[in-house]
């Protein structure tokens, strides 16, 4: 299918063949009939594409500093590396669609399989919505006056946050597509409304709706006019819809607001104001979010989860539905808002026409009818050339194109002597950019299909945690090596099953296959060395690791404990594995205490092993990210080893210092993607024993459950 990509690097627009997304539990497919171009947000995206680096940096100073830390923490080449995987990342464009259910997820109760709904997919044939962002439209409802719903909604939302009162006097600044809409919304409210604008065209437009306007091309004074709207006692609300980087049009707001007056921001100004004018009226500002409570609420659009009737009476999809409702009742129009209509293999001229001088309001593309799209292709060959393409090379496929694979797992493999033959995703359009960077010979949205193929020879699973257990089970069950980004799991009922299975399965030759986690820390070069001096000393060991692991919202994927099993089975197995690979010996016993807070992630876990080792990790979430992420060091007759973000090593014996530094920092990505090819071309075992694979996995669920307990 086709779907729109931006690339933020360049600015380019391009028209793209992506497999169609897979269905989820709290999702649903829908074929596009229609979707608007928000002349205003994807405008704003394509120029700071098409802006140099320097600009693109000072568009976003809040990222400096997070950058200027990394290069602190880092060095510079990763901090550069970072900022280059970023912006090469494509972007889908559009967020307001209109067309007919194809599919249904689990718990999808409100919509059925021919329903023609209204939901905020990208630019594609084919969307993939979250249940809590997708409404059925009303019949009378046409899907070109549909389609303006979700800009509708962002409008709505700014006007909910006014609280209009009937007779209230309120002013928008802006009359673009949200700055018409929400002046009619307000109208529809009992408000009389004055709309500010330079474009003579949408204030015509304004006034056929029965709307007072200000021309600013005409230099008309916004604060006479104003005052003599509101009758000398200033305006009840200002929502401000337009786009500036100037300070100005907040200060007009102010000034022309009455004591106690409401400004909403919905759209992007300067907001480097004087406080005079709202400490003198007291005015209340607010910022309004999209279209409304439950956008960027991973519970709300990823889990499906509602907020209660009761206690948010208006959230994003309730929105969607007022919007439709009042185009159902005719107190909305939006028919004279379209400028512009092209089909979807056409897009670059809506991008070209929504960039030129004339100035735009509606921009629809429109998609082919059911019969001339292809419903059921979810593998997509790409025309990509490999190295080696004989049949003695082993072929590998990737299950989950996220960031980490983008940025490092997928560059790991393709340094390898084997062919990358698929990567899946649930949306198709995630796993292209990586396919095409590293020469995958093909994307699929259907991992089913990788089990199946036969000429698949290994998988790297690097999905949600939730899903390792069942993918790890069904690789080995088709005689495909494993190799699973952590953790093995996040469940002893699935630690138990992978055990089975794995003991259990057996090829022609009666040899298992490979199933290996990816501790790459094991790998880095200065762990080796360290290992290697160490290993020399025949007594005891102490370890000290210290994790300035960084806090993550308690809404995050990785802190919902039934995805990711938390951040210390998600994380923490790390250096349990390391602390293990080090001693070289079984841990025989192990505890775990915690800072008490929501997320449970500040802990110190204690380690002894079979030897009289001990070891000691230290996994803090509330340190600065301006300090390095990771410290080890290990005490071992009358000797200290330290290793600092996986840059330096310094052995400290008796007076003599060793030290080696690395110019990049490494972690042993790329030394661990090594092994486990090695390891499967030359048929040898696991280069991570699969007994301390499931030591690790055990001791690592046995203190999360301890965690849990407390």
């Amino acid at each position: 299918m086709k779907q729109i990509l931006q690339n933020i690097r360049n600015g380019l627009t391009e028209i793209v063949e992506v497999p169609i997304p897979s269905i989820s539990e709290n999702s649903i497919l829908v074929r596009s009939s229609l979707s608007l171009v928000s002349a205003g947000t994807e405008k704003m995206l394509v120029d700071f594409g098409k802006s140099n680096y320097l600009s693109k940096a000072l568009k976003q100073p809040e990222r400096i500093q997070t950058v200027l830390d990394k290069v602190k923490t880092d060095g510079l080449q990763p901090a550069i590396n970072s900022i280059m995987n970023k912006l090469d990342q494509p972007l889908p464009m559009g967020y307001s669609n209109v067309g007919i259910v194809i599919e249904t997820g689990k718990n999808v109760t409100h919509i059925k399989v021919g329903d023609r709904v209204l939901s905020n997919g990208y630019h594609a044939e084919i969307v993939k919505v979250p249940k809590n962002m997708c409404v059925k439209i009303p019949v009378g409802v046409s899907d070109e006056e549909a389609v303006f719903g979700v800009i509708g909604s962002v409008a709505l939302q700014s006007v909910r946050l006014s609280n209009p009162t009937l007779g209230e006097y309120a002013v928008v600044f802006g009359l673009g597509l949200v700055g018409l809409i929400t002046v009619q919304i307000l109208k529809a409210n009992g408000c009389n409304v004055l709309g500010i604008d330079y474009d003579s065209k949408n204030l015509k437009l304004a006034e056929k709706m029965g709307i007072e306007t200000v021309n600013l091309s005409n230099n008309e004074d916004i604060i006479s006019r104003a005052n003599y709207f509101s009758n000398l006692k200033g305006v009840d609300i200002v929502i401000i819809s337009a786009t500036s980087k100037s300070n100005k049009i907040i200060e007009q707001a102010a000034k022309i607001s009455r004591k106690r007056g409401r400004i909403i921001l919905s759209g992007v100004v300067g907001l480097n104001f004087s406080r005079q004018y709202f400490y003198e009226k007291e005015l209340t500002f607010q910022v309004s979010c999209s279209y409304g409570p439950g956008r960027y609420d991973y519970e709300y659009e990823t889990l499906g989860f509602d907020y209660p009737y009761s206690f948010v009476r208006w959230t994003a999809q309730r929105n969607f539905e007022a919007v439709l409702s009042l185009l159902s009742k005719k107190l909305l129009k939006v028919k004279p808002l379209i400028s512009h209509t092209y089909k979807i293999k056409e897009a670059n001229q809506a991008y070209k026409k929504l960039l030129s001088p004339e100035k735009t309001l509606g921009i629809i593309i429109k998609y082919p009818s059911k019969e001339t799209t292809v419903l059921n292709k979810k593998i997509f060959l790409l025309n990509n050339n490999h190295r080696d393409t004989s049949k003695t090379v082993k072929k590998l496929a990737f299950i989950g194109a996220g960031n980490y694979v983008g940025n490092v797992l997928a560059s790991a493999f393709a340094k390898q002597p084997i062919i990358l033959k698929t990567i899946s995703s649930q949306s198709g359009l995630s796993c292209l950019h990586i396919a095409k960077k590293y020469s995958f010979e093909q994307i699929t949205t259907d991992v089913e299909s990788i089990f199946l193929d036969k000429d698949i020879d290994a998988v790297v699973i690097a999905t949600q945690h939730n899903t390792h257990a069942d993918y790890i089970v069904k690789a080995l069950k088709a005689q495909k090596h494993v190799f699973v980004e952590k953790p093995l799991c996040i469940s002893y009922e699935e630690l138990k099953n992978i055990k089975k299975v794995y003991y259990s399965n057996v090829d022609s030759r009666n040899i298992k296959p490979i199933m290996m986690v990816g501790f790459n820390r094991r790998f880095s070069p200065l762990v080796l060395k360290a290992k290697d001096y160490i290993d020399t000393k025949k007594e005891p060991k102490s370890i000290i690791i210290t994790v300035n692991a960084g806090s993550i919202p308690s809404k995050h994927w990785t802190q919902n404990t039934s995805i990711s099993g938390g951040r210390i089975i998600g994380e923490g197995c790390h250096f349990i594995d390391l602390s293990r690979f080090l001693i070289g010996s079984s841990i025989i016993n192990h505890s775990i205490i915690s800072m008490k807070s929501d997320t449970n992630d500040t802990v110190s876990i204690a380690l002894t092993f079979e030897d009289g080792s001990i070891a000691s990790i230290n996994y803090f979430s509330n340190g600065s990210k301006s300090v390095i992420k990771e410290r080890l060091e290990i005490y071992v007759s009358n000797s200290v080893v330290q290793i600092e973000n996986f840059k330096s090593l310094k052995i400290y014996s008796n007076s003599l210092t060793k030290k080696k530094n690395l110019w990049v920092q490494d972690k042993g990505q790329n030394a661990c993607a090594s092994a486990f090819i090695r390891s499967m071309n030359k048929n040898l075992i696991s280069p991570i024993p699969i007994n301390e694979i499931f030591e690790v996995a055990d001791v690592t669920l046995n203190l999360a459950q301890k965690l849990r307990e407390k």
